[in-house]
């Protein structure tokens, strides 16, 4: 992989500047799940946030999203 697992959020916030491709996602994800169980966030925990509604994805895109974090969360 061609990008470092983020440890902080503000190493997640700094993926904005590199283009956006599928490594830089799959660190993302990554990041986020390290810092949550880092966190004591349990998989449920995670799920709900991403789960929430928000105005970046819809509901359909909540939901795959939230499906490939617990694929990574198991596979982590």
């Amino acid at each position: 992989m061609n990008y470092p697992i983020p440890a902080s959020p503000q190493e997640i916030v700094a993926l904005r500047q590199q283009p956006i491709d599928e490594e830089l996602v799959a660190a993302a994800i990554a990041g986020v799940i390290q810092i949550a169980r880092s966190n004591g966030q349990s998989l449920d925990d995670l799920k709900a946030e991403v789960l929430a509604d928000d105005s970046l994805l819809d509901k359909v895109q909540r939901r795959w999203l939230s499906d490939i974090v617990t694929q990574a969360w198991s596979s982590l």
